[in-house]
């Protein structure tokens, strides 16, 4: 051990040599006759008690368990079935397809290749007619068409499409809650069904404009919907995601094939297009998610102010105002144009080849079949108007749904 001493000063600095310790200041008295060493006096701090930090759990995006969209799918299913029960082909037509079904069997592949019910039984069950809905004020059948199907291919298409992008949806946004005026009412809203009903229904408006001879079902317009609002989706959360510009190019590569297919005959392309539309502006309605960073109040920790940052950005919520007022006013004046009789190929001479372009392998000629019929007892001579054909067919009992069945294999 050893000392040094700064008499002079009145200060003495002493350290440990094989023990390096905290020097401790201490006084010493000048006198050589007085070498006693007295501690200095250190005032020690008072421990402050550290304030404990309560940690509350920041939410991420809640994914909800897809129940919805299945039954969308079941709903749509358990529609085809009855249609078939109504249908009954066996009773209105002379050969079916699968006769061992019975009443659920399907109509000949001439009459109609996606093995289905007949045209007149779809309209019996809901399909969109622009005459029914505008002379027979059956508005109804926007809705109602949107559930059934031509046949088994059209509805597996459907569904399976509907599973494999409708599902995504839903568990990354399941419901949404708004407040209502008065505060203490909590209502919910299930967003991607309003884009898949509201979707169809503007497909079924747009196609009814355009496409007024044709009887139309299928939820083709609600898929196409809901295409549309994945895009709007990606768009306007654009600054949440990573290989944004990756999922934007494959998003419209799908989009423009599915488009494409539409140009085949008797493909309701005026409906995938309306559906696509309204659905897109949906998505920046339903879809818009909170800006990167922004922590909800509920979940904030203590001291932190969530309205540092905003919740949405400005170009957000310009796009949801702009498409809520979009779709609004689309919708509307599209009702009111279908009500009033309005085609509207009187005002695009060449909005029909969105629909079918014809080709030498095709043609576009999607004319009803019309046919005229003379009965003697047993024998139906039926003629269709379109081509001249006559068959002659022995009926006991002929309803005018088996003449009608027969018209569209004949003309056909």
């Amino acid at each position: 051990m050893w000392l040094a001493f700064s008499i002079g000063v009145g200060v003495v600095s002493a350290a440990m040599a094989t023990d390096p310790s905290p020097q401790i200041p201490m006084r010493a008295s000048s006198k050589r006759s007085n070498n006693s060493i007295h501690p200095v006096d250190v005032e020690t701090p008072p421990v402050r008690t550290p304030t404990p930090i309560i940690y509350r759990e920041i939410k991420h995006f809640k994914k909800w368990i897809p129940w919805l969209v299945p039954a969308f799918v079941v709903a749509n299913t358990v529609m085809f079935i009855i249609t078939m029960y109504v249908n009954n082909c066996p009773k209105n037509s002379v050969s079916c397809v699968a006769d061992f079904l019975g009443r659920f069997s399907f109509q000949p592949f001439k009459e109609n290749p996606l093995l289905g019910p007949s045209s007149a039984t779809l309209l019996k069950m809901g399909a969109l007619h622009v005459k029914e809905v505008v002379d027979g004020d059956q508005g109804w059948r926007l809705i109602t068409c949107n559930w059934l199907h031509g046949g088994v291919f059209h509805l597996l298409a459907n569904m399976l499409s509907l599973l494999v992008i409708g599902i995504r949806l839903e568990r990354e946004f399941g419901f949404i809650r708004m407040k209502s005026c008065l505060m203490f009412w909590d209502c919910v809203a299930v967003r991607v069904g309003l884009i898949y009903i509201i979707s169809g229904f503007g497909g079924s408006l747009m196609s009814a404009l355009f496409l007024q001879s044709n009887i139309s079902v299928g939820a083709s317009g609600a898929l196409f919907g809901i295409l549309g609002s994945m895009l709007s989706e990606l768009i306007t959360n654009w600054t949440i995601y990573a290989n944004k510009v990756a999922s934007f190019v494959t998003l419209l590569v799908i989009i423009a094939v599915n488009l494409a297919v539409g140009i085949l005959p008797h493909v309701d392309n005026f409906a995938h297009i309306g559906g696509f539309l309204t659905g897109f502006l949906l998505g920046f309605v339903f879809l818009i998610r909170p800006q990167f960073g922004w922590v909800s109040q509920r979940y904030a920790p203590p001291g932190h102010s969530s309205s540092a940052r905003p919740k949405f950005k400005k170009y957000q919520c310009i796009l949801w105002a702009v498409s809520l007022i979009l779709v609004i006013v689309g919708l509307s004046l599209g009702l009111v144009m279908l009500l009033r009789g309005v085609n509207a190929n009187d005002h695009c001479s060449w909005c029909h080849y969105l629909s079918c372009v014809p080709t030498s392998r095709w043609s576009c000629n999607t004319e009803p079949a019309y046919c005229s019929s003379t009965q003697l007892g047993s024998q139906v001579n039926i003629t269709c108007s379109t081509n001249g054909r006559t068959t002659t067919y022995f009926l006991p009992g002929a309803s005018s749904s088996k003449i009608q069945s027969l018209c569209s294999q004949q003309c056909s």
